[in-house]
C-alpha cells in the first residue's frame, strides 16, 4: 500500500505541476498546434513537416504538452507557395470561374508515434482518435497534398475515403504502385537518371575512388545498387559503403562508426544520399566541432544550407547538389517579399517564424500580435541559410499539386454542364473520388510553361541542376548553379582549405606507355602502373591492356606512339655491304694478278707442277666466287635471289671439285713416278680433269630441283631489327639448300681426305699439304658458319653468308697460292729440276702439262 500511495502521490504531483505550467506557460510554442485555414468554395488539405518537438508529448485525459524545438524554414516555403498557388487560381478568370479555393494546412512529424495523428484529427474532427467516426459538418476537402515520406504511412488509411493525394515528393518507387494506392499522384519526376548524373559527374573530375553514405530505406537501397552498377559501367571504386539509418534509435551507432570512418578513408570524395531529410539532418547535426574537408556530393532533398549550425556550413562548403531542373514560376518572389504576418494575420506559422527571424516579441492571448520588430523586415532580406526565397522542388511540385486539382476540378464541372443544365445557379456538389478519371489523363501546361503529366507511367526522366554551396563568414550559405554538365571549373568553390578541384582515386593514373596492373584483392581503381612491353604501346590514360603495333609499325621509346618502320637492306651505300663490297672487289683483284703470275711463267716447274691447267680453273673459279659475293648486296629482287643460292653453289662446287681434281693428281703423279707406273694410263687419260664437269653437273642437277620446286623469293623481315622492315631473300626450301650446302661439304671432305693422305709424299713440289691446310679451313669456316647464321637476323644474316663466301675464297687463295707466287717472285732459285727428276720429266714425257 505504501507503494502504491507513493506511485499515486507522484503522478498527481506531475499532473498537477504540468497543469500549472501549461496554464501559465502555453504560450505561443503550444499554441502554434493549431493548423492554418483558408475558408473556400473547394479546399486542399494539406500535410507538411513544418516543426518538430523535443519529446514525445506526456499526454492525459486533460493535459497536453509540447515543446517547440526546430521551424522547417524550407518546408514553411511550401505552404508560402501553396498559398500562391491558390490566390494565383482564385484571381484566374478562366480557372474555376464563380469558385473559390481554400485549404487546410496541417503539421505532421516524421516519427512512426506522431505521424498518423493529424490525418486523424482531419478525418474525425475531434483529437480524440475514433476511426469511421466524424463529428465535423461535410468537409469541403477534394484532395491531400503531402510529402512523399508522410504519404507512404498514412496513404493507406485515406487510400479507405477514394481521396486524391497527390505528393509534392521525393519521387517514391513504392507509391507508383497502382494496386496498393490508386488514388495517390506523383508530382515529382522520377530519379532513375540521378546515379547516371552522379556517375557522370565523378568521370568528369575524375574522381574514381569514392565513399558512399545512403539511407536504409528501400529507396535508398535502390538507389545504391543503381549507383553500383553505373559506377562500375564507369570504372569508379566504392571504398566505404554506410546506410543510414531510418530509426531514431540506431543514430548514435552510425554517428560514431561514420566518423570513424570518413576520417580512415583515403577517398576525398563522398555521396550522401538519404530519403528521411529530418533522421540525416539529426546525424550530421550532432557532429560538433568536426570538420571533414572532403568533398560531397548529395541531392537537394536535405537541405543543410538552413541549419543553424556555422560549422557545418563550413563542413559542407564546396558541396556539389543535384537539384531538379525546373522553370522559375513568375511573381513567386515577389509574392514572397509581400508576405509578412500583417498580410496573413491567420497563419500562425508566419507569425512564429517571423518573432525568431526578427526577434520580434509575441504578445496577445492569439499569440499573433508582433512588437518590436524591424520596419523593413521581410523574407527577402533574410540570410538565405534562414529563408531561401529561391523557388525549391517540393516547392514548384505542390504548385503544380494544387494546379492539377483546379485543372481536373474545371474538367469535370466542364463535363457536368455539358451533360446537365445548372441548377438556378446552384453550385454543383461533388464527391474527392470524382476526381480520379480526370487526374489520371490529366496533362497541362504550368505558368511557367513546362509541361505537367500526373500519370507515373508516362512521367519523365528527371533533368538536373547542379548547384555549388558556399559558406560565406559568419555562416551565410548560398548555392550556385552550374551551367549542365560541361562545368566552369574556375567557377566552382571546394571545400575549405583546398584550391584546386580534388583528386579522388586509390592510385594515380598510367600515364601513356603505362598499364594498370590490378592489386590482388584490391578494388579494380587500385593498380599498380606496369611498362608496356616491347613492341606495344598505350596512347591514353588508364589502359588495362597494351595494344601490339601492326607489322610494319614499331613502338617509340615511350611506347605511346607507333611509327611506320623504315625500309632497309644490306645495300651498298650501308657501311657494312660498301666494306664487304671493297674486300670482294680487292680478293677478286688479288686472284686476277695471280693468275696473271701464273700465266706469266707458265713454263716453270713450279706452275707445272700438279697440272697447270687445274691452277688456271681453280684461279678463274675463285675470282667468281669473291664476286658472286655481291649478289648479295643491294635491293633484292627475284633475279638476284635465284642467282644468289644457285650461283654460289654452282661455283663452289667447281672451286672444290678442282682442289680435289688438283688432290688426285698429285696422288696418281707420285704413282705415276713410282716403280711399275701403274697410274700413268690414268694421268695420260685426263681422268682427274673429269671430276670437275661430272661434280658441277649434280650440283647443277640439285640446283634445279630446287628452283624448280620451291625457289627463292623475295620477302620481308619486319621483327629483326627495332623500326625497320628488312628486305631478304628467302630461301624457298631450307631443305634445298641444306642439300647444295651438303653436296658441297661432302666435296670438301673428299678433298681434305685425299689430300691428308698425299701430304707426306716425297716430291720436291708436292702441294698436298696445302691442299691439306686450305681444305681444313674452308670447312672450319662453314662449319662455324652454320650455328653463327642461324643466330643472326636480318641484314647481319645476310653479312655472315657473304663473310664466310669471302672467308673460305679467301682460304682456298691464300693457302693454295701465296706459297707459290712467294717461290715466283721473291726465291726464283727454288723454282727448278734437279737429279733425277730432270731424267724422269722430258719434254716429250711431260705428262703434267696442260696437253696432257
Amino acid at each position: 500500500f505504501s507503494q502504491m500511495f507513493s506511485l499515486i502521490f507522484l503522478l498527481l504531483f506531475l499532473q498537477l505541476y504540468l497543469l500549472v505550467t501549461c496554464q501559465d506557460g502555453r504560450d505561443c510554442y503550444s499554441q502554434m498546434e493549431q493548423s492554418f485555414y483558408k475558408d473556400g468554395d473547394i479546399e486542399i488539405a494539406a500535410f507538411l513537416h513544418i516543426y518538430t518537438y523535443d519529446v514525445p508529448r506526456i499526454e492525459r485525459s486533460f493535459i497536453k504538452y509540447r515543446r517547440f524545438r526546430w521551424f522547417q524554414s524550407k518546408n514553411y516555403q511550401y505552404v508560402l507557395a501553396l498559398v500562391f498557388a491558390i490566390e494565383e487560381i482564385n484571381k484566374n478568370p478562366y480557372l474555376l470561374p464563380n469558385m473559390t479555393l481554400g485549404f487546410g494546412l496541417y503539421n505532421v512529424m516524421h516519427s512512426h508515434m506522431t505521424v498518423m495523428e493529424n490525418p486523424f484529427i482531419w478525418l474525425v474532427g475531434v483529437e480524440k482518435h475514433v476511426p469511421n467516426y466524424t463529428c465535423r459538418k461535410q468537409s469541403k476537402s477534394v484532395a491531400v497534398i503531402s510529402e512523399s515520406s508522410i504519404a507512404v504511412q498514412m496513404g493507406t488509411l485515406l487510400e479507405l475515403y477514394k481521396i486524391p493525394q497527390l505528393t509534392l515528393g521525393p519521387f517514391e518507387p513504392l507509391l507508383s504502385d497502382s494496386g496498393q494506392f490508386p488514388s495517390l499522384y506523383q508530382l515529382a519526376p522520377k530519379d532513375t537518371s540521378l546515379a547516371h548524373g552522379m556517375a557522370s559527374l565523378m568521370l568528369h573530375f575524375g574522381w574514381t575512388w569514392v565513399g558512399l553514405a545512403i539511407s536504409d530505406l528501400p529507396k535508398g537501397v535502390q538507389f545504391m545498387s543503381d549507383l553500383k552498377v553505373e559506377l562500375q559501367k564507369n570504372g569508379i571504386c566504392v571504398d566505404f559503403v554506410e546506410l543510414i539509418p531510418a530509426t531514431v534509435e540506431s543514430l548514435s551507432s552510425f554517428q560514431s562508426t561514420f566518423h570513424i570512418q570518413i576520417l580512415k578513408s583515403s577517398a576525398n570524395v563522398v555521396i550522401l544520399f538519404c530519403v528521411n531529410e529530418s533522421l540525416i539532418g539529426a546525424s550530421f547535426q550532432s557532429w560538433g566541432q568536426l570538420m571533414t574537408w572532403k568533398a560531397w556530393v548529395t541531392t537537394s532533398q536535405w537541405d543543410f544550407a538552413s541549419s543553424e549550425k556555422h560549422f557545418l556550413l563550413h563542413s559542407f562548403h564546396g558541396t556539389l547538389i543535384f537539384s531538379h531542373q525546373h522553370s522559375e514560376i513568375s511573381g513567386f518572389k515577389n509574392f514572397l517579399q509581400r508576405a509578412n504576418p500583417s498580410k496573413y494575420p491567420e497563419d500562425s506559422y508566419l507569425s512564429r517564424f517571423w518573432s525568431l527571424a526578427f526577434n520580434c516579441s509575441v504578445t496577445g492571448t492569439s499569440c499573433k500580435t508582433l512588437q518590436n520588430c524591424p520596419l523593413n523586415a521581410s523574407l527577402e532580406s533574410l540570410p538565405p541559410h534562414h529563408f531561401d526565397t529561391s523557388m525549391s522542388d517540393g516547392s514548384y511540385n505542390i504548385h503544380n499539386a494544387v494546379y492539377a486539382v483546379a485543372h481536373s476540378i474545371h474538367e469535370m464541372l466542364l463535363q457536368e454542364v455539358e451533360m446537365q443544365p445548372v441548377n438556378n445557379g446552384a453550385k454543383v456538389a461533388f464527391s474527392p473520388w470524382q476526381l480520379h478519371p480526370f487526374l489520371k489523363n490529366l496533362q497541362f501546361t504550368n505558368p511557367a510553361g513546362d509541361l505537367v503529366n500526373l500519370n507515373h507511367r508516362k512521367n519523365w526522366e528527371a533533368e538536373y541542376d547542379i548547384l555549388n554551396f558556399w559558406d560565406f563568414p559568419y555562416g551565410f550559405g548560398r548555392k550556385v548553379k552550374s551551367e549542365q554538365l560541361s562545368l566552369s571549373e574556375n567557377l566552382i568553390e571546394w571545400a575549405t582549405g583546398i584550391t584546386e578541384t580534388p583528386h579522388s582515386v586509390c592510385s594515380m593514373s598510367c600515364s601513356p606507355g603505362f598499364r594498370k596492373t590490378p592489386l590482388e584483392g584490391k578494388p579494380v581503381c587500385c593498380f599498380v602502373c606496369t611498362p608496356c612491353p616491347e613492341n606495344e604501346i598505350s596512347n591514353q590514360t588508364d589502359m588495362d591492356q597494351c595494344v601490339k603495333c601492326p607489322d610494319l609499325q614499331y613502338a617509340n621509346t615511350e611506347r605511346d606512339q607507333c611509327f611506320y618502320k623504315k625500309l632497309t637492306f644490306l645495300s651498298f651505300e650501308d657501311p657494312l655491304g660498301m666494306t664487304l663490297v671493297c674486300t670482294a672487289l680487292c680478293f677478286s683483284v688479288l686472284t686476277a694478278i695471280v693468275l696473271g703470275v701464273f700465266l706469266k711463267h707458265r713454263d716453270t716447274p713450279i706452275v707445272k707442277a700438279n697440272n697447270r691447267c687445274l691452277s688456271y680453273i681453280l684461279l678463274i673459279t675463285l675470282i667468281f666466287c669473291f664476286l658472286c659475293s655481291l649478289l648479295f648486296i643491294g635491293h633484292p629482287n627475284t633475279t638476284t635471289c635465284v642467282l644468289q643460292q644457285t650461283t654460289f653453289g654452282v661455283v663452289f662446287t667447281m672451286a672444290v671439285s678442282t682442289v680435289l681434281a688438283k688432290t688426285i693428281t698429285v696422288l696418281l703423279a707420285f704413282n705415276f713416278t713410282a716403280p711399275g707406273r701403274r697410274m700413268r694410263h690414268w694421268l695420260i687419260s685426263g681422268v682427274p680433269n673429269s671430276i670437275i664437269p661430272i661434280c658441277s653437273l649434280i650440283q647443277l642437277a640439285l640446283c634445279a630441283i630446287w628452283l624448280g620446286t620451291s625457289p627463292p623469293f623475295v620477302d620481308t623481315d619486319a621483327h629483326s631489327e627495332h623500326g625497320h622492315i628488312i628486305l631478304v631473300c628467302n630461301k624457298g626450301s631450307v631443305t634445298a639448300f641444306y642439300c647444295v650446302l651438303g653436296y658441297l661439304g661432302s666435296l670438301a671432305l673428299a678433298s681434305f681426305t685425299v689430300a691428308f693422305l698425299a701430304r707426306n709424299l716425297p716430291d720436291k713440289f708436292n702441294e698436298a699439304k696445302f691442299l691439306t691446310f686450305s681444305m681444313l679451313v674452308f670447312c672450319s669456316v662453314w662449319v662455324t658458319f652454320l650455328p653463327v647464321y642461324h643466330s643472326t637476323k636480318g641484314k647481319v644474316m645476310v653479312a655472315v653468308e657473304v663473310f664466310s663466301i669471302l672467308a673460305s675464297s679467301a682460304g682456298l687463295l691464300g693457302c693454295i697460292f701465296v706459297p707459290k707466287c712467294y717461290i715466283i717472285l721473291f726465291r726464283p732459285e727454288k723454282n727448278a729440276f734437279k737429279g733425277f727428276r730432270d731424267r724422269i720429266f722430258s719434254k716429250d714425257t711431260d705428262v703434267l702439262k696442260c696437253s696432257s
